[in-house]
């Protein structure tokens, strides 16, 4: 198994994804089960001709083919991609938790972006930015209108390029202009406190190439502060996944070593195969990050908090430790996205983050659980359903899960309803509408790991024995079984 780990590289599953072994377009022929459609090849050059001769304006012939492998990739599957070389660069940053900006993350609030938190040490913690601080301006233009991936871009550039923001700051009432140099910014995907003696909270917002590091580092701070632990919340609410070799090692903190902790399906070989809490399937260069955590983690009572939000390499971790009985699983079920997606450089034998040119991200396999139960399309059923706040779920319904997504994998005994896509449809139109009434008394919900954080303080009382508020409106979305 080490062997075929070492082959393939590191599958990756959710927005992110690992490097397996490149190959060549003539291989890939080679392969195919079925000779080339050559009539269709004829119609896509002809079509190609056509538009290159008789279209209104001049097209760029590159562009052309670029959308035209987007156009047959994009058919698969929601999770499969085509990645050009500046899109293969933003995969990247995400998969490295390395970009270059001004280091904050970020919200939308009224149309402006928000910031969530500054990053420790970065330009903007430096210039005095401050959580819940608004952007109205990055350079010359507005924030309102803008989505939060266009202004992440224009806030995101070159090493020591500077941008000016303007930033209204709610708690003083002024408007201000602050000019920030961009630097490579490390983003953390975990954080902890103690919340209160006795008890932490653990937090991963994505399954990134530094993540078991920091969260190494992280588990060891809160034992320093407590060496007597007596519960840990877990929280992967929103966490979209990631790689999987980071999300075996978090269950192996927790679990046995050597147990079952994700089995993959797929057609090719590499893709069949089954994944432990050893560190022979997620230690890298020879180093396991694990063993330098405490042994009463191991046994530290403990609860894992998800939501509609958690997908991928978090399913693999809450599904992990559910089926071994390791933790109680709370909150609402699960995304839901059960696939896992290769990225192959098509530019040659080139690892991934050599590749010069473009790639494919390509779903290759579904996987599973330790007990041989499919998450996709329909995602980890919590043990203890809870609602988003003390009022109930506000924001819940308007979520989408991959059950939601057009061209998703068909999960285990679900077929495709038109009529109860419709209805949902009908359902998330008629809360938008409610919401859009109410939009000036509703307040935001609180940020995870605050005090008002409604699931960490029911977590809490799981951990400590007291009664616990659960949802009264949380059910199972199941798929519907298949008719013959």
């Amino acid at each position: 198994m080490g062997a075929k780990l070492k082959i393939a590289g590191v599958l990756a599953l959710g927005a992110v994804a690992g490097a397996l072994a490149t190959m060549q377009v003539q291989a890939i022929a080679q392969r195919s089960m079925s000779p080339l459609p050559l009539e269709e090849l004829q119609q896509l050059a002809a079509v190609y001709g056509l538009v290159k001769s008789d279209y209104v304006e001049p097209v760029d012939e590159k562009k052309l083919i670029s959308d035209a492998i987007s156009g047959m990739v994009s058919g698969l599957d929601p999770h499969s991609q085509y990645l050009d070389k500046k899109t293969l660069k933003g995969f990247r940053e995400n998969t490295s938790g390395k970009f270059v900006g001004v280091g904050i993350e970020i919200g939308m609030e009224d149309g402006v972006v928000k910031v969530v938190s500054p990053i420790e040490g970065s330009p903007a913690f430096r210039a005095g930015i401050k959580s819940g601080d608004l952007i109205t301006r990055i350079d010359e233009t507005p924030v309102k209108g803008l989505t939060m991936d266009e202004a992440v871009k224009r806030m995101r550039g070159e090493p020591n390029t500077k941008v000016s923001l303007m930033v209204y700051r709610k708690t003083e009432n002024r408007s201000f202009p602050i000019t920030i140099t961009r630097e490579e910014i490390r983003v953390q995907s975990v954080r902890a406190r103690m919340v209160e003696p006795g008890y932490g909270w653990v937090r991963v917002s994505q399954f990134q190439d530094r993540t078991v590091d920091d969260f190494v580092r992280k588990v060891d701070e809160l034992y320093k502060a407590d060496p007597n632990l007596k519960g840990l919340v877990l929280d992967l609410r929103n966490d979209p996944g990631g790689l999987l070799d980071a999300s075996i090692a978090i269950s192996a903190a927790f679990l046995p070593s050597d147990v079952k902790v994700v089995s993959t399906n797929g057609q090719l070989p590499d893709a069949r195969a089954t994944f432990k809490a050893s560190p022979e399937f997620y230690a890298r260069r020879g180093t396991d990050p694990i063993r330098r955590l405490p042994a009463a983690l191991k046994n530290v009572p403990l609860v894992v908090l998800v939501n509609e939000g958690s997908a991928s390499a978090s399913e693999i971790v809450a599904g992990a430790l559910q089926d071994h009985k390791r933790a109680t699983i709370m909150g609402a079920q699960t995304f839901g996205k059960g696939s896992v997606q290769t990225v192959r450089c098509l530019a040659g034998q080139y690892r991934l983050e050599d590749c010069p040119g473009a790639a494919l991200k390509i779903t290759t396999a579904r996987y599973y659980t330790p007990n041989g139960r499919s998450i996709q399309a329909k995602g980890i059923v919590p043990d203890v359903w809870l609602d988003e706040t003390a009022e109930g779920n506000i924001f819940a319904a308007l979520r989408m899960r991959e059950a939601d997504l057009e061209k998703h994998l068909s999960g285990a005994d679900e077929k495709k309803d038109s009529e109860r896509d419709k209805q949902r449809a009908e359902e998330r139109k008629r809360i938008e509408e409610q919401l859009a009434k109410q939009r000036d008394s509703l307040k935001p919900l609180p940020e995870f790991g605050s005090a008002e954080d409604f699931p960490l303080q029911q977590a809490l009382n799981q951990l400590r024995g007291k009664p616990v508020v659960v949802s009264k409106t949380g059910a199972e979305r199941k798929a519907e079984a298949k008719t013959e």
